[in-house]
């Protein structure tokens, strides 16, 4: 079988890469995990014949998602919402209007995004070896801690591509086959660099979609093998229990790779499954990021208000479903615009003096008609009653589907419904605008002019100070520069790197933190933005010469 033609698709201002192949009545999408490349797939034996049987019942269309292989590199975290977009703009491209979606272990969690958010356009959803968590909880006890995956980014940043990569995790069958190990190695080397490679794993590390599990209503075949030791088992049988009418197949077997090992059992049950899937109706409900707004205007006459509301709603795609002078509710197809708009909406507002707003984001199924969801009502009072002008509160899960976005997430407060008998976590979002904090006697760097670009540098770090996946990268695109003239400014003014800067404050915050004696050194080292308390102890050791237990007993 030849390689397909790679052709490119435009996702905003970013270029998708993506092949068609197959002759197939049914259009199905692959959806690859951490890394691809979907010019290096043709290069593997296995891979190609794996697609050749899939070509003879399916049409097939492979791409690689923004950040890897042939499309283009970016800098940032890409959002859920990003990648969902990426699916749509190259299922436009090829004219598939429904497509069966497959995906592979962390293209799976972005699968199950967007069968429950755009059920329309999913006629099923296949995964192999998918998790609904990267990191460990004690309710997903089957997630790598921080510190193993402290281990891994450690790994890709020393042994990218090589065979310290304990590559022949992922594929245990194939351990001694030298030509094909030579080959994974050069898949992911080409896929991304190591820089990208470790961005895409934070970002994994981030994912969490268990709380939407429930919302997917397409007919759902999810695959893994017994012994996989990249994804656990027992993550499996956890999403199947969430996904209502699922069927789950456990394979015999150790690979995390699908098309290395039993195959061909993998590709009759896909088979089986595809053929067998009966036309849905029209879905009714659907997944929606739900916004309920509080409005307290001085003017008798608001209309001025709803059109700006309604203006800040339409520029993230978003749609108005109710407005009265008190109150409003808009809904969206991802958590990262409606908190954009949220939070531009509220900066507006809060500048002309005339009109505070409070908002709340939550994520339900809704009617797809009547874009309203019952269960919204109880959230709504808790904005009404509960909060302060210009604050935006999200929940849990919003939170969780954050990946990639760009803001400063506070714990806010626990609320028990004693109904239901469960307990809602609600947070907040900081304003973007906030103080430099850097002037004590324990601090090397001098207080600075708000207007001053190294003062303009530590604000936006200062800003982002809790938030683990705040780099050099986001860091670039917050000042508006690129990262060559970051490391050359900084180096003339700071005599520092971005990075070192970066890890300076906030190890300058975690000091502060300490000397208050308010919190643990594990709680203060997250604070921080260290994922990791024993990585933050000895980054403190190196940075004060003294370790965090010593510099408070």
């Amino acid at each position: 079988m030849m390689k397909p033609k790679t052709t490119y698709a435009k996702s905003g201002d970013i270029s998708i890469a993506y092949q068609v192949f197959g002759t197939g009545p049914i259009d199905l999408v692959y959806i690859p995990g951490w890394v691809s490349n979907i010019d290096l797939m043709w290069s593997c034996p296995e891979l190609v014949s794996f697609f050749e049987e899939l070509g003879k019942f399916a049409r097939v269309i492979l791409f690689d998602k923004r950040g890897t292989g042939l499309s283009d590199r970016v800098v940032d975290f890409a959002t859920l919402e990003e990648r969902m977009e990426d699916i749509t703009v190259v299922m436009d491209a090829v004219a598939s209007e429904k497509a069966v979606l497959f995906g592979h272990s962390e293209g799976g969690s972005v699968s199950a995004l967007f069968s429950a958010t755009y059920p329309d356009r999913v006629i099923s959803l296949i995964t192999f070896g998918i998790f609904a968590k990267r990191k460990y909880s004690e309710d997903y006890p089957w997630a790598p801690t921080d510190q193993e995956r402290q281990e891994v980014y450690d790994m890709i940043e020393n042994n990218w591509g090589s065979g310290e990569m304990n590559l022949e995790s992922l594929a245990p069958s194939k351990a001694n086959d030298t030509i094909f190990m030579d080959w994974l190695a050069n898949y992911f080397r080409s896929g991304a660099s190591p820089k990208s490679a470790v961005i895409l794993t934070k970002m994994n590390t981030q994912v969490d979609i268990i709380d939407i599990l429930g919302s997917i209503k397409v007919p759902t075949l999810l695959l893994q093998r017994t012994d996989d030791i990249d994804v656990k088992i027992e993550e499996g049988r956890f999403i199947a229990e969430r996904i209502k009418g699922s069927k789950f197949v456990e394979l015999e077997g150790n690979d995390h790779l699908f098309w290395v090992g039993n195959t061909e059992e993998i590709l009759k049950e896909m088979e089986t499954f595809i053929r067998n899937v009966e036309p849905q109706p029209i879905y009714e409900k659907k997944l929606y990021t739900v916004m309920i707004g509080k409005i307290v205007s001085v003017k008798e006459n608001n209309e001025d208000d709803r059109a700006q509301i309604l203006k800040y709603i339409a520029q993230y795609n978003g749609s108005l479903v109710e407005y009265s002078s008190m109150a409003f509710t808009a809904t969206f197809e991802g958590p990262s615009r409606a908190v954009n708009c949220a939070t531009n909406m509220v900066e507006a507002f809060r500048e002309q003096q005339q009109i505070t707003l409070s908002l709340g984001i939550d994520i339900k199924e809704c009617y797809v008609k009547k874009c309203i969801c019952e269960e919204t009502e109880g959230f709504a009072t808790t904005i009404f009653d509960d909060t302060l002008p210009n604050q935006i509160i999200l929940t849990q899960t919003v939170k969780n589907l954050l990946i990639g976005a760009s803001v400063n997430i506070k714990t806010y407060k626990t609320i028990f419904n004693i109904e239901s008998g469960q307990s809602l976590e609600l947070f907040t979002i900081a304003p973007k605008t906030c103080s430099i904090n850097l002037s004590q006697k324990n601090s090397q760097y001098h207080t600075c002019q708000n207007d001053s670009f190294l003062g303009k540098v530590l604000q936006k770090i200062e800003c982002h100070i809790d938030n683990e996946q705040f780099g050099v990268e986001m860091l670039c695109k917050e000042v508006g520069i690129s990262e060559r003239q970051l490391q050359r400014k900084l180096k003339s003014i700071a005599n520092k790197s971005p990075n070192k800067l970066i890890s300076s404050v906030r190890l300058h915050r975690a000091k502060e933190l300490l000397l208050r004696q308010q919190h643990s050194i594990a709680e203060i080292a997250y604070q921080a933005g260290f994922a990791n308390p024993s990585y933050f102890s000895k980054c403190f050791k190196k940075e004060f010469a003294i370790s965090p237990s010593d510099l408070i007993k």
